[in-house]
C-alpha cells in the first residue's frame, strides 16, 4: 500500500508508475476522497470545539441561575451533526481504502521501462549449455521410464497439474528440499521456519496477493482460508501487527512449503509436465530489512538464490523484469531461468523481488532504530531459493545419460544415498 502522503504530494509520479506498470487505478479518485475526508475531519474538529465551549456555557448558566435550554438544544444540534459527519466519514474510508488497494506499488527508477516480458533485460548468465552425442529426451519422457514422476496417477487422484513422486524421484524431491534448506541456513545466516499451508483473508491481503489475484487462489470457503501460493505469505506475516527491534535487523528466514496455484489466467499456455503445475514444492527465501539497505539485501538474495543453481551445475541466467512485468506488490525484481536442453529455452524457476515498505504498511509491521524512536516501516524481500518443479525439469534433462539414466548431482548424494537413477532400479 503506498502512503496516502505520498500520492498526495506526488500525483503525477503514481499515475506514471501505475501507467508503466500496466495497471489501471483511480488516483484523481482517490485523491477527491481524500480530500473530502480531511475536510469532514477538519469540520468535526471545529464542532467538538464549539460543542465543548457550548457544554462549559450551559454549565456556566446553570450556576447562576439562568435558563440554559437554547444552549442545550444548539449542543444536541452540534451532536447530531458531528454524529452523521462521523457516518460519512466511515463510508468515506471504506471507499479509499478499497480504492488504495487496487494501487500497485510504484516500480524503482532503476527499473526498465517496458510493457511486456519481451522487454525485459538479461543481466547475467551461469554454466556452459550442456551438449549431447545423442538423442534427448524431456523430462516428462525420462520420469515415466524410470518411473519416478506419475502425472496421469496424479491427475486420477486430483486433477490436471498435480504430479506424484514415486521411489527415487520422491527422494530427490526431498533430497532437493533439504539440500536447499540446509545451505540457506547453514551456509547463508537464514532462518529455518516451517509454516501453515493455509492462511486467513489478512495474511492474504498483508502480501497484496489480495484482493487482486484471489481468482488465482485455491480458497476454502467454508472457513475462508487460503491454500498458500507461496511461502512467502505465511513467513511475512510472522511478524504482522508487530514492532520489531531494530537492533535485530534484518530478519532472513527461509522455509518449504507445498504451493497451490489455480493458475486462473493460464488458458493457451504450454501446461506439459512441470512447465505448469498446480501443486509444487519451493523453498523460500523472506528478509525484513532497514530501508537504506534494502537493494543491497536484494543482491544478496539473488546471490544466495543462484549459488543453489551453481552448487547444483545448472545453467541459468539472470533477467531483470521490466516495468511491466513487475508483479503488483513488487518494486523491483529478478528472475531465474533455468536451461532445458530438451525444450531449448529458459524456464523460470525463481523470483526475487524488493517490496520496499509496500507488504509492511499493509501488514502494519514496524521497527524502531532505538527504543524511544518513532517507529518506521521496513522493507521486505523475497525470492525462492527455490521452487523444484521447474528445476527438477533442468535436473533430469541436463544430467540424463546415453543409456537413459540420471546422474544425481554430487551435493544431493548424501541427501539421495545414490548417485544415479536407472530404470532396473526399480
Amino acid at each position: 500500500m503506498l502512503d496516502m502522503k505520498f500520492i498526495r504530494e506526488n500525483p503525477d509520479l503514481v499515475k506514471q508508475g501505475i501507467r508503466n506498470k500496466g495497471e489501471k487505478a483511480d488516483v484523481d479518485g482517490i485523491l477527491e476522497l481524500d480530500e473530502k475526508r480531511r475536510t469532514i475531519i477538519q469540520q468535526v474538529e471545529s464542532l467538538k470545539h464549539e460543542r465543548n465551549e457550548m457544554s462549559q456555557e450551559v454549565s456556566r448558566l446553570k450556576k447562576e441561575g439562568k435558563p440554559a435550554d437554547e444552549v442545550i438544544s444548539r449542543t444536541r444540534e452540534i451532536s447530531q451533526t458531528i454524529k452523521d459527519y462521523d457516518e460519512d466519514l466511515k463510508k468515506i474510508e471504506f471507499s479509499l481504502k478499497e480504492m488504495l488497494d487496487w494501487i500497485p506499488n510504484l516500480p524503482h527508477e532503476s527499473v526498465p521501462v517496458g510493457k511486456d516480458a519481451s522487454d525485459n533485460v538479461v543481466i547475467r548468465a551461469w554454466g556452459k549449455i550442456p551438449e549431447f552425442d545423442f538423442e534427448i529426451s524431456g523430462h516428462l519422457e525420462i520420469a515415466e521410464r524410470l518411473d519416478i514422476i506419475d502425472f496421469p496417477r496424479g491427475s486420477k487422484v486430483s486433477g490436471r497439474g498435480f504430479p506424484v513422486y514415486k521411489g527415487k524421484g520422491a527422494r530427490l524431491e526431498r533430497a532437493l528440499i533439504n539440500f536447499m534448506l540446509d545451505t540457506h541456513s547453514a551456509e547463508h545466516g537464514y532462518r529455518e521456519v516451517f509454516t501453515p499451508f493455509l492462511v486467513n483473508r489478512e495474511s492474504m491481503y498483508g502480501t497484496a496477493q489480495l484482493p487482486k489475484l484471489e481468482e488465482d487462489m485455491y480458497l476454502c470457503q467454508e472457513d475462508d482460508l487460503f491454500l498458500i501460493p507461496t511461502a512467502e505469505v505465511p513467513i511475512t506475516n510472522l511478524h504482522r501487527d508487530e514492532i520489531l527491534d531494530g537492533e535485530n535487523l534484518p530478519v532472513r528466514y527461509c522455509g518449504y512449503t507445498a504451493c497451490f496455484r489455480r493458475e486462473a489466467g493460464s488458458w493457451g499456455k504450454e501446461t506439459r509436465g512441470f512447465l505448469r503445475v498446480h501443486q509444487f514444492n519451493k523453498v523460500e527465501l523472506v528478509k525484513i530489512v532497514t530501508p537504506e539497505s534494502s537493494y543491497q539485501e536484494l543482491e544478496s538474495l539473488l546471490k544466495d538464490a543462484t549459488r543453489i543453481l551453481e552448487l547444483l551445475g545448472i545453467p541459468y541466467r539472470v533477467i531483470e523484469l521490466c516495468t511491466g512485468d513487475l508483479s503488483f506488490g513488487a518494486a523491483k525484481c529478478y528472475d531465474i531461468e533455468v536451461w532445458s536442453p530438451f525444450e531449448k529455452r529458459w524456464l523460470e524457476a525463481s523470483s526475487c523481488s524488493n517490496f520496499e515498505d509496500f507488504q509492511a504498511r499493509r501488514l502494519n509491521l514496524r521497527f524502531r532504530r532505538v527504543p524511544t524512536a518513532k517507529p518506521e516501516f521496513p522493507h521486505s524481500l523475497n525470492g525462492s531459493g527455490l521452487a523444484t518443479s521447474r528445476l527438477m525439469v533442468a535436473l533430469l534433462e541436463v544430467n540424463q545419460t546415453d543409456e537413459g539414466s540420471v546422474m544425481v548431482p554430487d551435493v544431493l548424494r548424501k541427501y539421495t544415498g545414490f548417485p544415479i537413477i536407472k530404470r532396473e532400479d526399480y
